[in-house]
């Protein structure tokens, strides 16, 4: 299944992302557009805000296990 597949499929659900450069981000997938996708992460105290990351940035998507 290819990221973007993957992004469409988990939207809605909290994910964790590795990205080309060796870096990972986790939030909840808001949505797919445009050759991104957008991530809803939390910041700081009550703050959240929506990230986008274009594919060619993104190694692979993952669902957040259960927990237990």
């Amino acid at each position: 299944m290819s990221v973007q597949q993957k992004a469409m499929y988990l939207t809605g659900r909290p994910v964790g992302i590795s990205l080309r450069n060796g870096q990972g981000v986790s939030g909840v997938i808001c949505g797919v557009q445009g050759g991104e996708v957008y991530v809803m992460q939390y910041l700081y105290a009550t703050q959240f805000a929506t990230f986008h990351y274009p594919f060619n940035q993104i190694h692979d998507i993952l669902p957040y296990p259960e927990c237990g």
